[in-house]
């Protein structure tokens, strides 16, 4: 065990028997560079925030995903159904779906920052953070989306001429979004530096719970009217896949390396297991096992080896090892907790 004694005016340090005299300067010097050291190792190994829309009753929950404790929980707009992470993972968006709202949360200090709103639109909720600082959210009451800039808080109202727009993605190169139109059965390609609809794919049934491949090649689309996905060609805008799944596949997402893709069911509280590449399934990994769960929103960690799934119903938010197919632990939130987001 190292110690130390003063000889004269120079700190001497006595280690492994030999005692080394240290000049003032450059005792300066060592404890910068360690504190530098250590700002920049507890930098490293600080915690994933799991950002939670809790929708019944109007509140996000921030939770620290090292020790899996709630840090905080702090009122938004009313009924906050989904979330985006800013690109630099220091702010969260969430809906108000039940109002033209966004709030603008800082998530170091769990603070609302800014309530954006989005007039003309209205029930925002599948929303997007662009790397140019705009936010996309569908509005579903108003059949289009809309197109924030926070800075400036000017809102575009693009129309999709469709009923139920409900949940979109980007692209991966930022210029289109994808709108998923539940009651008109189609998905709406718009261009976002124009700010306009460029036509609709047309996949039938229920269309809700999307996805998109990270190569932007591939829509992986849920139908809720049945058990099945249909995977879309983006080169030629067709549905040139169907694959059999459980009943009502509400969400889909897939993984950073485009590897796999997961369904998460509202119906019996399940996630289905797809190898994208030959579109099959793979596997079932049950969740809850239950209706009562309300299973809705999954998405994967950054490295892709968990997804987080939500269970409305049981206000709990499940992390899930998707190679071992197991629930690691459940994550208690807000009441009906859905909208997900993992800031780093």
């Amino acid at each position: 065990m190292p110690s130390s004694k003063t000889v004269g005016r120079l700190p001497s340090v006595v280690t492994a028997g030999i005692m080394l005299q240290v000049p003032f300067g450059v005792r300066r010097a060592i404890a910068a560079l360690v504190a530098i050291l250590l700002i920049a190792g507890s930098s490293q190994a600080a915690a994933d925030t799991l950002v939670v829309g809790n929708k019944s009753e109007d509140t996000v929950s921030f939770v620290d995903l090292d020790t899996g404790n709630e840090l905080a929980r702090v009122p938004t707009g009313k009924a906050p159904h989904e979330v985006a992470i800013s690109p630099d993972g220091k702010q969260a968006a969430v809906v108000a779906y039940g109002g033209k709202t966004i709030d603008i949360f800082d998530i170091a200090t769990a603070s609302l920052s800014r309530r954006l709103d989005i007039s003309p639109g209205e029930a925002p909720h599948g929303v997007a953070w662009l790397q140019d600082g705009r936010i996309v959210a569908t509005a579903e009451k108003s059949s289009g989306i809309v197109i924030v800039k926070p800075r400036t808080g000017s809102v575009q109202l693009v129309s999709t001429d469709a009923k139920g727009t409900h949940m979109l993605v980007v692209s991966p190169d930022q210029r289109r979004a994808y709108a998923a139109n539940m009651m008109s059965g189609t998905i709406s390609i718009i261009d976002l530096r124009r700010a306009r609809k460029i036509s609709d794919i047309n996949v039938g049934g229920y269309p809700e719970g999307i996805a998109i491949t990270p190569d932007g090649k591939e829509l992986w689309v849920g139908d809720n009217s049945g058990g099945r996905v249909r995977v879309v060609d983006l080169a030629t805008r067709a549905v040139v896949a169907t694959i059999e799944s459980d009943p009502v596949p509400i969400r889909v997402a897939i993984s950073p390396n485009g590897e796999i893709a997961v369904t998460s069911h509202i119906g019996s509280g399940v996630l289905n297991v797809f190898d994208v590449a030959s579109r099959t399934r793979l596997r079932t990994i049950e969740i809850s096992g239950n209706r009562e769960a309300v299973q809705v929103t999954a998405i994967f960690s950054a490295d892709g080896r968990r997804v987080f799934v939500a269970e409305t119903g049981h206000n709990t938010v499940a992390e899930v090892d998707i190679e071992k197919g197991q629930v690691l632990r459940r994550l208690s939130a807000g009441k009906g907790g859905d909208g997900l987001g993992v800031a780093p």
